[in-house]
């Protein structure tokens, strides 16, 4: 991969649909096209806010991660190293999610508010836009089950934020395999 392309997927598990009132949970994050350098965190909930609903889809008990769960300093800042270490000194990562405007909102503000600066910079790559301007599609065909059953993955999302960053990251390496045909 050249400087420009060095690209990290990305993907949190969250107690509701918004940073500041509610909790990122969880973080997961490999290099695309190398998913076996990855990071998995789970963190202390920052709020006590939470959505029934986007906790029970995680799994995860709040009062456990509380106990259990990195102070989201430690998390951001581990984070922070992991991803200097994974691109070297002279490459740029770039922050890729599938519905990266929901993960990168939590991380964006996480990283400003608990290390101070992100290290991705200003902006994310989605992948279901970047599916629907590479493939010529529609904007309803550009769910995650479309795509799986469109590039045929060999992983499958499961709500652990790893897990859900190497399906997103093997997703995106095949699109950029069928682009580049």
């Amino acid at each position: 991969m050249s400087n420009e392309d060095f690209y990290v997927s990305v993907d949190i598990e969250a107690s509701g649909p918004i940073p500041g009132e509610y909790s990122m949970l969880s973080l997961g994050a490999c290099v695309i096209g190398q998913p076996e350098k990855a990071i998995y965190l789970e963190l202390k909930p920052d709020s006590p806010k939470h959505d029934a609903e986007a906790v029970g889809v995680t799994g995860f008990n709040l009062k456990d991660l509380a106990a259990t769960g990195l102070a989201p300093q430690e998390a951001m800042r581990r984070l922070a190293e992991w991803v200097a270490e994974v691109s070297g000194p002279d490459e740029k990562a770039v922050f890729v999610g599938l519905n990266a405007p929901f993960d990168w909102s939590f991380v964006n503000y996480y990283f400003y508010k608990y290390f101070g600066e992100n290290p991705f910079g200003f902006a994310a790559l989605d992948i279901k836009a970047y599916y629907m301007g590479a493939f010529h599609l529609e904007w309803r065909q550009t769910k995650s089950s479309h795509m799986g059953a469109t590039l045929r993955p060999r992983t499958s999302p499961t709500h652990n934020a790893l897990d859900d960053a190497r399906y997103q990251a093997e997703l995106f390496e095949l699109m950029l395999r069928r682009k580049s045909k």
